[in-house]
């Protein structure tokens, strides 16, 4: 899949140029491709590419994914980064190696309770609803506080970051605004005692804003698998 081992690469790039213009080191920042609505075979030749952290939006769509590509589990990093209710959080728990998602103690609380003590902790990210708009999932920066301590006093959990996903915007500066906004939470939760390390935030129209405002984590699908179909 030429286009694939190009759309990578192509990505890459940006991150690095982005990455040097805010004075980082481009390692700093990992990539993370999102195959929701594509196949196992394209996560297999995304993976033979040199890509090895993949998410998903959609539960039954993931597990079919991670069975079918079992033979790859031990050099495969599995993302859970969409909508997670209560009811499907065991099977999250059972099988991915973090969980971006989580948007109330409920949630929380459902995945460490049910993560195999046979597994290593689960890492989970703080979605906060930084552009506050009524449509989207997440903590106000209000809240992130006492729900992100919360959390992190959870057994089989490890609170690793905070995700956001911003209101679309059109220059670069409109859109380094809400990563600005994440980011300084952030800073303030380390602050404030919590051993953070994560910034999941930036997708492909707006990587290069996250990345200028500290962004350790892009997800990125459409940059590198192409438009999707969702009439499947």
């Amino acid at each position: 899949m030429p286009d694939l081992v190009h759309n990578l690469d192509a990505v890459q790039q940006r991150i690095a140029l982005a990455a040097h213009v805010a004075g980082r080191d481009p390692r700093s920042v990992t990539l993370l491709a999102v195959a929701k609505t594509f196949p196992a075979e394209d996560v297999r030749a995304a993976h033979a590419a040199g890509q090895r952290a993949f998410g998903e939006n959609y539960l039954q769509e993931a597990l079919t994914k991670i069975d079918a590509l079992a033979d790859l589990r031990t050099s495969l990093e599995w993302h859970f980064i969409g909508p997670l209710q209560s009811n499907k959080t065991r099977p999250v728990a059972e099988h991915f190696d973090w969980v971006h998602s989580v948007d109330r103690l409920k949630i929380a609380q459902r995945l460490a309770e049910q993560r195999p003590a046979s597994m290593p902790p689960l890492n989970v990210c703080l979605q906060v609803n930084i552009s506050g708009e009524a449509s989207k999932s997440g903590v106000t920066a209000a809240e992130a506080s006492e729900v992100a301590h919360a959390i992190a006093a959870m057994p089989q959990l490890r609170l690793r970051g905070l995700m956001a996903i911003p209101e679309p915007a059109g220059s670069i500066e409109t859109q380094r605004e809400p990563h600005r906004k994440l980011r300084e939470l952030f800073e303030q939760l380390n602050a404030d005692g919590l051993a953070l390390d994560t910034l999941s935030m930036g997708m492909s129209d707006d990587l290069e804003a996250a990345v200028l405002e500290g962004a350790t984590i892009v997800r990125v699908g459409t940059a590198i698998f192409g438009a999707r179909d969702y009439s499947n």
